[in-house]
């Protein structure tokens, strides 16, 4: 069905730090890694794994052998990367390649400085270059470099409960910060929906078998599988189903603490919505309250809702919205 509107299309990024505590293994690998030294675990049939994992795969015995491998070793598979994006090891093209190091039976996955595709092939020799500031992580490998001089090291063991990379100095815990760069389109029917919005109406769509209306709308009915089309205009006012009281402060959001965020049911609606209740106690926010929007500035969308003063809606008028 062609539309009569805009579709909407817009850059989107969702990004947050991971913060995670280190056991031995781990910790002993980061710490390795910032000495300049490369340490895999040895598993229950004797093979070497790097990166090294706490527990055997194959038998889930815990792991404790550490074995330290060579800074060199043999390309196992590639693929060339020719436009870097923010946050990757090099900002000139380069190869993503699976490294078998040397004392190792497993690959490791790192980026190798090439001058082109031309230069990379599988089987071929490669030697880390560590980064010069190096801090307990896995960039403390700058990147993989080909190897000038051929001939492996000999790997040693080293004991994870000897004391080797432990004490005060070990890597104990690390942050990785988690980006995703995309492009986000709601397709028609939330399309519809924003547009609406910019003229101070909310619209949902109506399911041609249930006949129920949900608000947003999602294009297809979550019930029946159907496709929806019929736009019906809802609300503004609408009734507090359930809500929750929030006492931890968001980071970049201007709005004191504690403060509440609901289910409104608009009315005609058959589906609650979620938004923020002002001009009201947070401790007096109940079910059953009757609300109304208060619009943004910009009047693209509400900025929260706000009591209307009517005698609260019964429950069995919202009781199947909970």
């Amino acid at each position: 069905m062609e539309t009569e509107f805009e579709v909407l299309r817009a850059p989107l990024v969702v990004e947050f730090p991971f913060t995670r505590s280190l056991g031995p293994v781990q910790s002993a690998f980061l710490t390795g890694l910032r000495e300049r030294t490369v340490l895999g675990v040895r598993t229950t049939d004797g093979k070497v794994l790097v990166p090294p994992v706490e527990y055997d795969p194959a038998t889930a015995d815990e792991l404790r052998d550490l074995v330290e491998v060579a800074p060199t070793g043999t390309v196992t598979t590639w693929a060339w990367n020719p436009e870097p994006r923010r946050g990757q090891p090099l900002a000139t093209p380069f190869a993503w390649v699976l490294v078998r190091l040397d004392g190792a039976d497993t690959a490791l996955l790192h980026a190798l400085d090439a001058p082109g595709p031309d230069a990379v092939r599988t089987g071929m020799r490669v030697r880390i270059r560590w980064a010069a500031e190096r801090t307990g992580a896995i960039t403390d490998i700058a990147c993989l470099e080909p190897e000038t001089e051929k001939g492996p090291q000999t790997p040693r063991q080293v004991s994870a409960h000897s004391g080797v990379f432990e004490g005060e100095a070990a890597v104990a815990g690390i942050i990785a910060h988690a980006r995703l760069d995309y492009t986000y389109s709601p397709g028609r029917a939330q399309s519809q929906y924003i547009h609406a919005l910019s003229g101070r109406r909310t619209v949902g769509e109506r399911c041609p078998a249930c006949r129920k209306v949900y608000v947003p709308p999602r294009g297809a009915c979550p019930t029946c599988g159907v496709a929806t089309e019929e736009q019906v205009e809802v609300g503004p006012r609408g009734t507090v189903t359930t809500f929750c009281i929030v006492n931890i402060k968001a980071r970049n959001l201007d709005i004191d603490v504690p403060y509440v965020y609901a289910h409104i049911a608009l009315d005609g609606a058959d589906l609650a919505l979620h938004a923020r209740i002002a001009g009201i106690p947070y401790d007096q926010v109940r079910m059953g309250l009757r609300v109304e929007p208060v619009w943004s500035e910009d009047a693209r969308f509400p900025d929260h809702y706000r009591p209307t003063g009517e005698p609260d809606a019964d429950y069995d008028t919202y009781k199947e919205l909970l």
